[in-house]
């Protein structure tokens, strides 16, 4: 555990390394703010963690379609060991994780977006949302949430908003205890991040399937609207019967909770030239495909390449995997697939 004194002057900050130190680590107090000397071995940097502040750059609160409205950090990195992993193309540098000191910082960049987004803000279909902030695109903040505290701090402030606003994460991870009994006001929506079964090989370091459905009851039993991230959709052998056993399992979970407010986004799986690259190195014995002859080419809208399946393998995954919702979950509203 690394903290530099910026971060360690903060009480936030204090506190994780406080709590760290509970835990059995041990914690290096750095002497400038700057991270140097990090290891470059992916065994190493995905076992190290740094308390941080966040830069005015990092603060800056970013567009996120088609999930929400903004995106604000409060940490990046995961501990989880996904083969797929999206951050190894997002992210620069070894994969420590670097948590947030100055959360109250961040959290007072947020009021003035509020009404200014183009996703829920502007969207008919989703406006009862309100203004949608999404705290998950870096990190899986419940896997860090007994070091952190953070994900804590935000539902609260969320749940005591006056204005007509959401607070979004998306998780594989189900130590929901702490945040059953929060104030949260339906102000926060937490997705499970699932997968058909035979995916799970891909998840080293992940809570299995069931015990993240689990999690999601818990969650939907203390109120919270919640949601599923279904990500990345494979191929996997016989897919079509595996994601709607998916579906049907997660009915079965959530069956006889009152009142459920669930969502679905459907996010298949594509990759880039340098997250291929990336992956292969953290992950050289894996079998996730990642072959391009079998995608089809697309440009983003940044000017970059990645590979997805081609159109006709799309259509024909998106008819099933839709399908296989409204069956077993018809009260899920689907957001989009991607």
């Amino acid at each position: 555990m690394l903290a530099t004194p910026s971060a360690l002057a903060l009480p936030e900050g204090r506190a994780m390394a406080d709590r760290a130190v509970a835990a059995g680590a041990e914690l290096v107090a750095l002497k400038a703010d700057r991270l140097a000397g990090l290891p470059d071995a992916y065994r190493d940097a995905k076992t190290t963690m740094a308390i941080v502040t966040a830069s005015p750059s990092r603060r800056r609160l970013q567009p996120i379609p088609p999930s929400a409205d903004w995106r604000f950090d409060v940490a990046e990195g995961c501990p989880a060991h996904c083969s797929y992993c999206y951050l190894a193309g997002s992210l620069a540098g070894p994969p420590i994780i670097r948590v947030y000191a100055n959360l109250s910082e961040i959290l007072a960049e947020l009021p003035a977006a509020v009404g200014q987004g183009r996703v829920t803000s502007a969207s008919a279909a989703r406006a009862a949302e309100g203004t949608t902030f999404e705290c998950s695109c870096y990190t899986d903040p419940l896997a860090l949430e007994h070091l952190t505290g953070s994900l804590a701090a935000c539902i609260t402030r969320f749940g005591a908003w006056e204005e007509a606003v959401q607070l979004r994460f998306t998780t594989k991870f189900a130590a929901v205890e702490p945040l059953l009994g929060l104030a949260h006001n339906r102000r926060t929506r937490v997705r499970f991040s699932v997968n058909a079964r035979a995916a799970e090989r891909h998840e080293g370091g992940a809570p299995r399937m069931a015990a993240r459905l689990a999690a999601l009851r818990r969650m939907a039993e203390a109120g919270y609207p919640v949601g599923l991230t279904v990500a990345p959709i494979m191929r996997v052998p016989d897919w079509a019967a595996a994601y709607d056993a998916l579906f049907a399992d997660v009915g079965t979970a959530l069956q006889g909770v009152p009142g459920v407010d669930l969502t679905a986004e459907l996010i298949t799986h594509r990759f880039t030239p340098k997250s291929k690259e990336v992956l292969a190195g953290w992950y050289p014995g894996s079998s996730l495909e990642m072959d391009e002859a079998e995608r089809a080419r697309k440009m983003t809208k940044f000017g970059s390449v990645k590979w997805v399946f081609p159109k006709e393998q799309m259509a024909e995954m998106r008819a099933s995997v839709e399908a296989s919702l409204a069956r077993h979950l018809p009260a899920a509203r689907l957001l989009y697939w991607t």
